[in-house]
């Protein structure tokens, strides 16, 4: 979330910057800057009362020892109502205290200034393209690649689970544990360290990154309160919540596979066929935790590093900075990498790679010492590194000749060298 007092001493640049996003947040941020001076007030007079009531308990221990038990037991009547003036404001600022709270979590992260101004993804500008010799168009699509294959059995997923669910089979399901494999190694490879994360976890880790309470409807949730990660940048980088980290344990870079969860609410009608959109899928994830001054470095290290995947498997992207209104709610500043689907002659998502700045730092209390000494919050940074399904999906459609699919060079070896899949 934001700082509050940020908010309430830069309000017009605040208003400003975050109208720039799909929405008007105007209302919502002058009726959490009311309650912050509510709070304050509140805090003022508890003091207040409480420095009277420390004054007066003194003067009853005077008046005890001389005695004087008539006069110290009307200052214990005084200082009886302070404490249940006190318990009052007390109350009142538990409630603004949440009401606060709640504003703020439901307010996203300040783009950064030289974000580029748009509406949706239309407007997104592209900054590089990878691969254009590669660029081919068809009219065959990944699921019906797969399904010819046998890779994948898009009937048995909504037999057992409901739609948006597939099943891997065979060949499809080595396809996936061999890209997971891939992906890690070569994430290793620069410098990330490998982490197995739980599936499963608490509330406290959903409202640290951003996930709650605004994208509840999008999580799945356990009768026990507990939520399906809905990618791993949850538990990765929950990993230091709490925690005083020293300047030299930074930056942290952390990768995971895992299988993520997500309701995708409001998606209806949308990539209803194949593998671009599932409630259930695989993904590559990647986290860095920074100080303050290098987080924008490290975030183009983080693109890099997901483009040096499409390199490998010689996949034709290209690299959007997204607008002002199609940027993430926890983001400063995201990247999205685009890959080419022949059959439907354009690119398409397959990793967005994002700094959140401290916006979800301050959620998790995750901290660090400068070199002064002084505590500061640190930045997160997080991207997909990448979207398995998605990968495999840009692999059928770029890698059929209409017959058979040739297997990519980095993945010949987890097939006993053959060179395609018939």
């Amino acid at each position: 979330m934001l700082d509050i007092n940020f908010i309430e001493s830069n309000l017009i640049k605040v208003k400003e910057q975050l109208n720039k996003r799909s929405g008007d947040y105007t209302v919502i941020l002058d009726e959490a800057v009311e309650l912050n001076i509510q709070r304050k007030t509140i805090l003022k007079n508890v003091e207040s009362l409480k420095a009277n009531k420390n004054n007066l308990s003194k003067q009853v221990g005077e008046l005890m020892r001389d005695k004087k038990i008539e006069e110290a037991n009307k200052i214990k009547e005084e200082v009886s109502l302070i404490n249940t003036n006190i318990d009052k404001f007390d109350e009142k600022l538990k409630y603004v205290q949440e009401q606060l709270t709640y504003k703020l979590q439901n307010i996203p992260n300040i783009p950064n200034d030289n974000m580029p101004l748009g509406e949706d993804e239309n407007d997104n500008v592209e900054i590089r393209v990878w691969g254009s010799e590669f660029i081919k168009s068809h009219e065959s699509a990944h699921w019906d690649i797969a399904d010819k294959l046998k890779l994948v059995d898009f009937e048995a997923g909504p037999k057992l689970s409901g739609s948006r669910f597939v099943v891997y089979t065979g060949l499809g399901a080595k396809l996936v544990r061999s890209l997971a494999t891939v992906l890690l190694d070569l994430h290793t490879s620069k410098g990330y360290k490998e982490i197995t994360v739980p599936l499963l976890v608490n509330p406290q880790a959903m409202y640290g990154t951003g996930q709650l309470p605004k994208f509840k409807e999008d999580a799945y949730i356990t009768t026990n309160e507990q939520y399906l990660i809905p990618t791993g940048e949850v538990p990765l980088t929950n990993l230091h919540a709490g925690e005083i980290l020293e300047l030299t344990q930074l930056p942290i870079h952390y990768t995971t596979y895992s299988q993520c969860f997500r309701q995708e609410a409001g998606s209806a009608g949308r990539d209803t066929k194949g593998l671009i959109r599932l409630h259930q899928f695989n993904k590559v994830e990647l986290v860095k935790i920074t100080d303050q001054e290098t987080s924008e470095l490290e975030l183009q290290g983080m693109v890099k590093d997901a483009e040096a995947v499409l390199q490998l498997f010689e996949l034709p992207y290209r690299v959007v900075e997204l607008c002002t209104g199609d940027v993430g709610f926890s983001s400063t500043k995201t990247y999205d990498l685009e890959v080419w689907f022949p059959e439907q002659n354009k690119y398409r998502e397959i990793s967005s790679c994002s700094n959140c700045a401290d916006f979800q730092a301050r959620n998790m209390q995750t901290r660090y010492r400068d070199s002064n000494g002084e505590v500061k919050l640190v930045h997160t940074l997080n991207g997909s590194g990448v979207a398995i399904d998605r990968l495999l999906a840009a692999i059928l459609e770029n890698y059929w000749d209409g017959e058979k699919l040739v297997l990519p060079k980095i993945l010949k070896p987890y097939f006993n060298n053959q060179e395609y899949i018939k």
